[in-house]
């Protein structure tokens, strides 16, 4: 529990109100004994005119809520250039006597804020009094740094002190233009709300530091404390003085960054110092929560230029921010949160956007959601990029007291900032990493302090290897969740990312790595996916525009929302060739990555059928530049380059084409780290130098090699292939392997030599509906109970879409002897086989359709038929034999082969285990939609065992279940 607390006039101990629970909104009285909120807005929040109007509506919605009392801190105008740059600037050219640089900076200041209150004026939100009384504010103010910048142009002396003055004036116009532009815009008394006073404040009335401890945060609390109290009884007794009605909310607008010193004189609170005037007001006034509102909407996943799928996140806690502020987060400075966390109860810090203000932002507080979400164990991912990793190495080294610290001495008396240390148990090296600027200042430090260690060679080197980043994953969760550092080293391995050094803290809240430069934007978004903050894109090309292909295409249109939901993987297709040989690429042209990010769909396809040359499409409805392209390529080999990304960890080509000029690189693709999923069986059944340049680079990189999954070259949509592996992996012994593998045999050889009954009418009985019954045959009047003639068989089969593109592959044998081939590879028996010896002892029906094969084929028929039998077209492969047969064989009626129905293919497993009967697989292997969706479920599969799986949910209708 947290209690709510009061501050009673007399500055007595803080007294409990009443307890609440985290998850409510906690509220307590504080200074002065009325409840405070802290907003601060950045200068990006008060840029211009319409921003000044932004941020007064949002402090009026705040003040709006009944007993509450606003305090608003003000950065000085933000936009390009920012007053506080231009404030700089002008002590750096008076230092350096360029009196023309110094007026050009500040008639640009004087300008910018005229323009301001201009505007603001003319929208009637000011009055000209207002606008003249400021702009003479301004203008005196000017003159008096202009008196300050003499001395500095005379001494050419460019002091801090000075600096820290002139820096200052910035936050002291914009809060008193927010303060009366409030002023003129507050609602007439409304009722219990009662009316609303905003008193300027000038925070070097208040906030008092002692400048020689500043790099700690040190205010001095007690001294704040009175000078709020005297300076608040001031102000109070002003707006009663003034036409403020008894009873009304007095709210401060209080400068950020400046500040007094324990003398008196002004100075500033350095860097991030408007964010840390907010928790020092905070503190003061015992606040509620303090708001820091900035141009984005909390505290981000990782940096959105570089992880398109960052989305703020909804809590983080005190710890946790302060580790990815450290690591070049854009949350707030560490020194930000100290009197949020001291203050007793401490303070809720949210980081809101002004430009958004119904976004709730992001949360900073004692606990996060990380706690409750082992999945998403990590809040956030930071990095930080120009740095050096140095590495000192050598026996010497080992078991020596005072090495560490004589190293890291040396580096502090030269300057040298350490942002992550790595060492060995065994001592042998040390290794740290740094800011690449002072690399080299680092390493000759090094090798002057260890110069005799050096010589005697007991130091054997000190290396640097320049342009790293650092990437850190960050959560308090992670303590509480095992396996946190295999998921995230796993994820890097992954994407093929090579770790430098590593580093964990006991604390278990992060984890630092360091890696290439180049190669870190592609470790940031593998990291973001693989802790379940985004999903992971993986981008795909698709190579063959046939039925299958077109069938793929829009499978994945369709289904493309529900597998970022279900399976959290965004499969986004950038290129498209029409067939292997095609030179015409249609490619995306660029790639933000983000969740809407488009993907060729077949109605684009459609539309660029035969594009001119360089010649794009706009997508409808999106105003950015990505567009659609087709350009030509000199051949597949090259289509890699159009697919890979160096920023994405997954890149994979479908192969849905059967051409052996295609699968010529296949090689290549696999080399290049890109997965395959074929259709394309001419790989694993072409040449023998082909087949071993296919194995070798399935093995060239170990277990980061790219898959080349092959399910779908044997049976179409059956799972042949990854039962055959299933079953030598679980240790059983395969003798021989038959079937029907052709679905257009099997269709052939039904319709010709069909059994002399059906189970179809049982089956549809028995199913309930679920069966629907024989496929609707092309061909008016015909049966398939009755038989038909070879040539008419044929004609139907490829009306079907049963058949290859080329017949000839079918009729041939090509087609099934491929498949056999595939599966002998499996088996280890592919070496001394060649598909044109095993296809020349085939048996093929005919090549031709003519009156002569058909009448042939109806005389083996009907003597099959008079022995009880029908005839089949049936592959083996036999291990025990080491042969691969393709036979026309009679079958008996009531056999599997004989009964299949007509398109289905049959493939029996004769193992040691299955007895004394077969394994046997049957069904529709082949159709478009089949093997599109067997094509998708590989790649799924493959992204399952990369990236881990992720339970969908299961829906139903009236008549059948689905993941959603």
């Amino acid at each position: 529990f947290v209690f709510g607390l009061h501050f009673d006039r007399k500055r007595n101990p803080i007294v409990p109100v009443s307890p609440c629970t985290m998850a409510e909104v906690t509220r307590w009285k504080g200074f002065a004994n009325r409840e405070w909120q802290v907003h601060k807005f950045g200068g990006t929040s008060v840029a211009n005119a319409e921003c000044f109007q932004q941020v007064a509506s949002i402090v009026e919605d705040k003040a709006s809520a009944t007993d509450l009392h606003i305090c608003v801190v003000v950065s000085a105008m933000g936009g390009k250039p920012k007053v506080t740059d231009l404030l700089l600037n002008s002590v750096e050219a008076a230092s350096q006597r360029d009196d023309a640089g110094v007026e050009e900076a500040l008639s640009f200041i004087l300008n910018k804020h005229q323009a301001c209150l201009k505007e603001l004026c003319q929208s009637d939100k000011l009055q000209e009094q207002d606008e003249n009384e400021l702009l003479d504010i301004i203008r005196s103010n000017l003159n008096d740094i202009r008196d300050i910048l003499k001395t500095v142009s005379l001494m050419k002396w460019n002091a801090s002190r000075i600096k820290e003055l002139v820096s200052g004036y910035g936050e002291l116009w914009s809060s008193q233009i927010l303060a009366r532009l409030l002023q003129r815009r507050r609602p007439p008394t409304d009722g219990d709300a009662g009316d609303h006073t905003y008193n300027y404040m000038d925070a070097r009335r208040i906030i008092t530091i002692d400048e020689e401890a500043i790099q700690d945060g040190a205010v001095v609390w007690s001294t704040s404390e009175d000078k709020l109290a005297t300076a608040y009884k001031e102000e109070t007794e002003k707006a009663l003085a003034s036409s403020s009605p008894e009873g009304s909310k007095i709210h401060l607008v209080c400068t950020g960054y400046v500040a007094s010193n324990t003398h008196g004189v002004a100075t500033t609170l350095q860097r991030d110092g408007s964010d840390y005037s907010a928790a020092i007001m905070g503190r003061l006034l015992h606040a509620t929560e303090i708001n820091i509102w900035t141009d984005v909407s909390g505290v981000l996943s990782a940096d959105p230029r570089r992880v398109p799928h960052a989305y703020p996140v909804p809590e983080v806690s005190y710890n946790e921010a302060m580790e990815l502020a450290y690591f070049g987060a854009k949350v707030i400075h560490p020194k930000t949160m100290q009197p949020a966390i001291s203050c007793n109860p401490q303070i809720p810090i949210y980081i809101k956007n002004t430009f958004e203000a119904k976004n709730p932002g992001t949360r900073i507080f004692t606990t996060s959601t990380t706690h409750t979400e082992p999945e998403k164990c990590v809040c956030a991912f930071s990095s930080i990029d120009n740095m050096a990793l140095i590495n000192v190495e050598g026996s010497g080294l080992i078991g020596v007291h005072g090495v560490a610290k004589r190293l890291f001495g040396t580096l502090e008396h030269v300057g040298v900032n350490v942002v992550l240390i790595s060492q060995a148990s065994s001592e042998h090296s040390i290794t740290f990493s740094t800011i690449q600027d002072d690399a080299e200042k680092a390493k000759e430090a090094i090798a002057e302090e260890f110069a005799k260690e050096l010589a005697q060679e007991q130091i054997n080197n000190i290396d640097v290897t320049s342009d790293c980043s650092i990437i850190a994953a960050v959560g308090d969760g992670m303590h509480f969740v095992s396996g946190v550092s295999g998921r995230f080293f796993g994820a890097l391995g992954d994407a093929q990312i090579n770790i430098l050094a590593i580093s964990q803290g006991c604390s278990e809240r992060n984890i630092s790595a360091v890696v290439r430069q180049s190669e870190s934007t592609r470790a940031l978004r593998a990291l973001h996916a693989a802790f379940r903050l985004s999903h992971t894109t993986v981008r795909l090309a698709i190579v063959g525009m046939n039925d299958v292909g077109q069938s793929l295409l829009r499978l994945l249109e369709v289904q493309r929302p529900v597998l970022r939901k279900t399976f959290q993987v965004d499969l986004q297709v950038c290129v498209v060739a029409k067939d292997a040989t095609d030179t015409d690429i249609l490619f995306l042209k660029s790639d933000d990555g983000k969740e809407d990010g488009e993907s060729i769909t077949m109605s684009t396809v459609k539309s660029l059928a035969a594009p001119p040359v360089e010649s794009s499409i706009q997508f409808e409805g999106n105003s950015s530049s990505k567009t659609i392209e087709s350009s030509k390529i000199k051949d597949l080999k090259t289509l890699m380059d159009l697919l890979v990304r160096g920023d994405h960890a997954y890149h994979m080509i479908f192969d849905c084409t059967n051409d052996a000029s295609a699968s010529e690189f296949h090689p290549s693709w696999l080399n290049a780290g890109i997965h395959i999923v074929t259709a394309n069986n001419t790989g694993l059944s072409g040449s023998f130098e082909l087949r071993d340049a296919i194995a070798e680079a399935e093995q060239r990189f170990g277990k980061r090699s790219a898959q080349y999954l092959r399910e779908v070259t044997v049976g179409g949509g059956l799972p042949i292939v990854g039962t055959l592996r299933q079953l030598l992996n679980s240790g059983d012994k395969i003798r021989r392997v038959d079937g029907i593998f052709s679905v257009a045999m099997s269709y052939i050889l039904f319709r010709i030599s069909p059994p002399k009954s059906s189970n179809n009418e049982f089956d549809q009985e028995l199913a309930k509906g679920a069966f629907q019954g024989d496929i609707e045959l092309p061909t008016e009047k015909a049966s398939l109970c009755k038989p038909c003639t070879f040539s008419q068989a044929v004609q139907e089969a490829t009306a079907l879409g049963l058949t290859e593109t080329n017949l000839q592959h079918d009729l041939s044998n090509e087609y099934t002897v491929r498949a056999l081939m595939v599966l002998a590879k499996e088996l280890g028996l592919d070496s001394k086989l060649s598909l044109s010896e095993i296809q020349s002892k085939s048996d093929v029906l005919s090549t031709e359709l003519t009156e002569a094969a058909d009448a042939r084929l109806a005389k083996r028929v009907e003597e099959a038929r008079q022995r009880g039998c029908v005839l089949r077209h049936v592959g083996s492969v036999d291990v025990s034999r080491q042969t691969i047969d393709l036979k026309l064989i009679e079958i008996p009626e009531n056999h599997t082969f004989a009964t299949a129905p007509p398109g289905c293919a049959v493939v029996r497993f004769f193992t040691s285990r299955y007895q004394p009967y077969p394994l046997v697989i049957t069904g529709p292997a082949a159709g478009a939609d089949c093997t599109s969706s067997a094509l998708l479920a590989e790649a799924l599969g493959l992204m399952n065992t990369k990236i881990g799986p992720k339970d969908g949910k299961l829906a139903r209708t009236e008549s059948s279940a689905y993941m959603v």
